[in-house]
């Protein structure tokens, strides 16, 4: 019997990654699901069901990524969605917070694309979360901003040194049914006044398209925004 290729989603456990492990499982795919802690990564992988299974991770600790992600075994599919919130402007520079984001997101981005990557194959994809933040700066948003916009360039030289493994990236907007938006009324209804749909992107949205992303063999090197458009106003 042919080996069942691997579906990673690296900050699976809750949110919008949480959202892409039911997605993909629901159609049939081995999800394994990453979280900082394991029982945390247990109880999700157990609410997606369908043979799911969480591990411990921390990508903050690019080091450790390698030993944490050994035997996975062949991966189809890898999603790198874990994030952290942060508030951290020029004026009042919070240095070590600056140094873990950056860690995270680029350091530790790819050394999870490093350690995985003897197991992909010519049809395997990837997919990296990004933000609209690279794009519309905010109060505080200095980190964020910068490493957003370092994700728009990391899957260009990722998708060329590993072709024909397809490498894209997604940026949504304010995504109003999210736990990091659901219960800020004033500021939603705002973002929702100047984007061109009238309505701000949904949890279902970012799903859909990771697996636009993922699935699509001819969409490469793509930094896929989904926002409704507010760019435009």
């Amino acid at each position: 019997m042919a080996e069942q290729l691997v579906s990673l989603i690296v900050g699976g456990s809750s949110g919008l990654g949480l959202a892409v492990a039911e997605a993909l499982a629901a159609r049939g795919e081995r999800a394994v699901l990453t979280s900082r802690d394991q029982a945390r990564a247990e109880a999700a992988a157990k609410l997606v069901g369908r043979g799911a299974r969480g591990i411990a991770l921390d990508i903050a600790d690019p080091p450790a990524i390698a030993g944490r992600l050994a035997g996975l075994g062949a991966v189809r599919h890898l999603v790198l969605a874990a994030l952290e919130r942060d508030q951290n402007s020029v004026k009042a520079y919070d240095i070590p917070r600056a140094v873990r984001l950056v860690t995270l997101k680029l350091v530790g981005y790819t050394a999870v694309v490093h350690a995985v990557s003897a197991g992909l194959g010519p049809d395997s994809s990837i997919v990296l979360f990004g933000g609209q933040g690279r794009e519309r700066p905010f109060p505080g948003s200095t980190t964020i901003t910068s490493i957003n916009g370092g994700v728009s360039s990391l899957i260009r030289t990722l998708a060329a040194e590993l072709a024909p493994v397809r490498v894209n990236a997604i940026h949504p907007g304010i995504v109003g049914d999210s736990p990091a938006w659901s219960n800020r009324k004033e500021a939603t209804d705002r973002a929702r006044a100047r984007t061109p749909t009238g309505r701000l992107a949904t949890t279902v949205d970012i799903a859909a398209a990771v697996l636009f992303l993922l699935d699509n063999g001819s969409v490469n090197g793509v930094n896929l925004p989904v926002d409704g458009g507010s760019m435009l106003l």
